[in-house]
């Protein structure tokens, strides 16, 4: 079976068919880098991941870009309101955002360009646009016009005479038509800026993309790929402006992930109930992050709960203490189990499942339910008075490979000696002695963690394994 995706375009799910043989070219719209991203940006960072992964456990060799915006207004607002320069606040946050992405498991980009140093490209993209009648500039801005690419509405399925209903040309406006966007922006006063043949600017926000994707992946790709909201106007005017630029198809596929909604709510800053990736990582296990935002397939909307995050720990816990079971009792198993080949035909049906679930439209919910089935199976070999050791590490290293398809580590921490609990346990008591609170309180948690219990008793402190 070859692996199917949903089309955006098409609305339908169609084989992959790569413009070249054994290869991806693969676009994501990365995120505006003016703060700490929000858990609603995270979700398209770990799904286009595990896609990516995926791909390449088929075997196929993925060039994957994924861009920062790094200059527009909401960065120069950033910037006004901090008293920074534009640079230092994008440097901070693609450094931030490479952190937290990383602790959840997502793999850098092989190229993650940057808007501020490809402005030749888009300028010379730009140009080559109102060369073609498809752009027009006015008093320093340029614009396209929307209504000269003819199959304009295509991706979000709207006619453009639906959209002129809701458009309106505001005071001071320079269009010619309300549906044209922007492609070059006029520099204000003191603002950051690139010399152009229409004067100082800045690059309009859709622009960059088409720029960009065109350099690193050329001008038809296999996949370009982002958050749903990004569906009407990013991605419709980048094909409009593809696509007018380059006489050819812009992509073939087109994949958007769901939203967000916490605890049933959407989320915003006005309710209070925005959550930064930052925060999250800190205060929950990345892993079960992970694990939790793969536990719906990608296209359908997720919501999220401390309650529902837990119970993901707990499933994940599951996967992970099977695989720890398996690995106690290799190193007790006899080679004497008769029947170890039905156990091994079950492992590979598993695997079979596995792959065929994530042929389907990359549906990780389905294949998380394919590994809790080999679960249930590792745990019932268990049961077994006797064990192969072959059919042990089957078990083993198929739960690990498949867990490594969707980007989650199955190994847990290594296990403290003894000799190491008691040491930490000695320099938590000196810790207190010298009133050093916070530090004999980072120990108890980084044992507690480590799944090490310390009861503190007349008699001194006490210690179990949890």
């Amino acid at each position: 079976m070859s692996i199917h995706i949903y089309n955006t375009l098409t609305r339908k799910k169609e084989p992959f068919r790569p413009l070249e043989e054994g290869k991806v070219k693969m676009y994501v719209c990365g995120p505006t880098v003016y703060n700490y991203i929000h858990i609603g940006n995270a979700r398209p960072a770990i799904v286009f991941d595990t896609v990516r992964r995926y791909f390449e456990y088929r075997g196929y060799d993925v060039h994957y870009v994924l861009n920062f915006t790094d200059v527009d207004d909401k960065l120069i607002k950033a910037a006004n309101e901090l008293g920074e320069e534009v640079p230092d606040i994008a440097n901070r946050f693609i450094d931030a955002y490479k952190e937290d992405v990383g602790a959840l498991g997502v793999k850098e980009a092989v190229d993650h360009p940057r808007v501020t140093e490809n402005m030749e490209e888009i300028i010379d993209f730009v140009k080559g646009l109102i060369d073609k009648g498809y752009a027009y500039e006015a008093k320093g801005d340029v614009y396209f016009r929307t209504r000269s690419f003819d199959n304009y509405g295509k991706l979000s399925h709207q006619s453009v005479n639906e959209l002129r209903s809701g458009a309106r040309i505001e005071v001071g406006d320079k269009k010619e038509d309300p549906l044209d966007f922007t492609l070059w922006k006029e520099a204000k006063p003191d603002e950051i800026s690139w010399e152009s043949p229409w004067g100082n600017g800045r690059p309009g926000w859709h622009i960059e993309c088409s720029a960009m994707a065109k350099k690193y992946l050329g001008e038809t790709i296999d996949i370009h790929a982002g958050g749903q909201d990004l569906t009407f106007p990013h991605h419709e005017n980048e094909i409009a402006q593809s696509e007018a630029h380059n006489d050819q198809s812009f992509a073939r596929y087109w994949m958007h992930n769901g939203y967000i909604n916490i605890e049933n709510e959407k989320m915003s800053k006005s309710l209070g109930n925005f959550i930064l990736a930052h925060d999250l990582v800190k205060k929950h296990d990345p892993q079960v992050i992970r694990f939790f935002m793969l536990s719906v397939q990608y296209r359908h909307p997720i919501n999220f709960s401390d309650e529902l995050l837990k119970g993901a720990k707990s499933s994940f816990d599951r996967i992970r203490n099977a695989y720890e079971n398996l690995k106690h009792r290799k190193s007790a198993s006899m080679n004497l189990q008769n029947d170890s080949d039905r156990w091994i035909k079950e492992i590979e049906a598993h695997k079979e499942q596995f792959i065929q679930e994530m042929d389907d439209d990359f549906n990780t919910a389905n294949a998380i339910s394919v590994l809790f089935d080999l679960t249930k199976s590792a745990n019932l070999y268990l049961q077994e008075e006797q064990t192969h050791t072959i059919v042990l590490e089957a078990y083993e290293d198929t739960l690990k490979e498949l867990m490594m398809v969707l980007g989650l580590e199955i190994e847990t921490q290594s296990e403290l000696l003894d000799e190491e609990v008691d040491a930490l346990i000695e320099e938590r008591k000196q810790a207190r002695k010298d009133r050093n609170f916070e530090r004999a309180d980072q120990i108890r948690d980084e044992l507690k963690d480590r799944n090490i219990m310390l009861e503190d008793t007349s008699q001194g402190t006490r210690w179990k394994r949890g």
